[in-house]
C-alpha cells in the first residue's frame, strides 16, 4: 500500500492552521481585555489653563500690513485621570489673531504626565513682520483704539494614553486659549521691564482630542 506523497504537507498545514487559530483567539482575548479595561477606566482628556502672558512687542504697520509680536505665555496642563498617564509626544504652540497665525510655532519638549499630575510650560512666541490681510490690520487698529485685543494661543500635537503597561496609539490634540490683552486706560497689565507688560489671565482653554 503506497503512501500519499502529500501526507506530510497536509499534516504540517493542519498544524500551522491550528497554531494560527489559537494565536487569533489569544489576540482577540487580549484585545477584548484591553477594550474592557479602557471602557471601565474611561480616560478623560487633559485640561489646559493659560496662566499669564507677557507682551514684549505687538506693533502693526498699515502699508504694507505687517505685524510684529513677541509673547511669553505660561500654560499648565492637568491630567485628571486616576489610572491613566499621558504622553505628549509633540506640542506646537503659536498665536493667532482673527484665525490668522501671527507667530512662528514653538515646540514643547516631549513630556510624560503621570496620573493627576500637572505640567507647566513657558514658551516664547515670535512673529517678526508677519504679513496680515488689510482687513485684519484695520480690525486690529480698531481693537487697539478700543483698548481690547483678543489673541488666541493655540497648541497642536499628538498624545498617547498609558494604562499599566499598555500604551495606546497616537491621537491628535487641539487646544485653544484666548488671551485678553487690555491696553491704554483699560490695561490690567503689570510693567515687568522695558516695554514689557505681564497679564495675569488664568483662562481655561478648550481641548479636543
Amino acid at each position: 500500500m503506497s503512501k500519499c506523497p502529500n501526507h506530510g504537507g497536509h499534516k504540517w498545514r493542519k498544524i500551522w492552521m491550528r497554531v494560527f487559530q489559537v494565536s487569533l483567539v489569544v489576540a482577540f482575548i487580549i484585545l477584548l481585555i484591553v477594550l474592557i479595561t479602557w471602557a471601565i477606566l474611561q480616560p478623560h482628556k487633559p485640561s489646559f489653563t493659560l496662566q499669564d502672558a507677557t507682551v514684549y512687542a505687538f506693533n502693526a504697520s498699515a502699508t504694507p500690513s505687517l505685524l510684529t509680536s513677541t509673547f511669553q505665555v505660561t500654560i499648565s496642563s492637568h491630567n485628571p485621570n486616576d489610572n491613566i498617564a499621558i504622553y505628549y509626544d509633540r506640542l506646537d504652540v503659536y498665536a493667532t489673531y482673527q484665525d490668522q497665525q501671527i507667530t512662528l510655532s514653538t515646540r514643547i519638549p516631549p513630556t510624560y504626565e503621570d496620573t493627576n499630575d500637572v505640567d507647566v510650560w513657558s514658551p516664547f512666541l515670535y512673529g517678526i513682520s508677519i504679513p496680515i490681510s488689510p482687513y485684519y490690520a484695520a480690525e486690529l487698529t480698531q481693537d487697539q483704539s478700543n483698548g481690547y485685543v483678543v489673541v488666541m494661543i493655540r497648541l497642536r500635537g499628538r498624545v498617547r494614553w498609558r494604562v499599566g503597561s499598555f500604551t495606546s496609539g497616537g491621537y491628535h490634540i487641539f487646544v485653544n486659549c484666548p488671551a485678553y490683552i487690555t491696553m491704554g486706560s483699560r490695561s490690567t497689565g503689570i510693567a515687568v521691564g522695558n516695554n514689557a507688560v505681564k497679564y495675569q489671565l488664568m483662562q481655561s482653554c478648550s481641548v479636543n482630542v
